[in-house]
């Protein structure tokens, strides 16, 4: 069933305020995904503040049009059936999202994504930026690197031995 024009210029205004506030946009392939799976992505999803849209490529492209940091996007790689994951939070939101969903879903498959700015991302630059740790893990290894050699004086400290008279 088609869509008429008024529910497209509505989608196109929706995908383009969600566009304009996105730090990271992340599309993969979704095909043989069953509709349970579908839903247990976008809980997932949700529980990061991350955004699911299944939408026609050709409404993206129009959105991404209509943003400055968007229009000289390379969009080529929109075709087939596509999900887009938006993040607006952190910076790899959407590629953890999806990278940690397609490691026990092969039916879902990377295919890019692109930044805030515009920059168009790969698939193999998607996963590893998936693969990274958040950013409270990245404190949390600092601040226990930097902890570490205090830690190491005030055991040895407590454990020297005792001077005798």
């Amino acid at each position: 069933m088609a869509i008429s024009k008024d529910k497209k210029t509505t989608l196109v205004a929706d995908l383009t305020e969600l566009l304009k506030d996105s730090k990271m946009v992340v599309y993969a392939k979704y095909q043989g995904l069953t509709v349970a799976e579908l839903q247990e992505l976008r809980k997932l999803a949700r529980e990061s503040g991350i955004k699911i849209k299944v939408v026609k490529n050709r409404l993206v492209k129009v959105a991404m049009k209509e943003i400055a940091a968007y229009k000289d996007t390379d969009n080529s790689a929109l075709v087939g059936q596509l999900l887009y994951a938006v993040g607006s939070d952190e910076d790899f939101d959407a590629a953890k999202v999806l990278t940690k969903f397609a490691k026990t879903h092969n039916k879902i498959e990377l295919v890019g994504g692109f930044n805030g700015e515009g920059t168009t991302l790969s698939k193999e630059e998607v996963a590893t930026l998936g693969s990274l740790p958040t950013k409270n893990e990245l404190i949390a290894q600092v601040v226990d690197t930097l902890l570490s050699g205090i830690n190491g004086i005030v055991s040895g400290l407590e454990n020297k031995p005792e001077a005798t008279a």
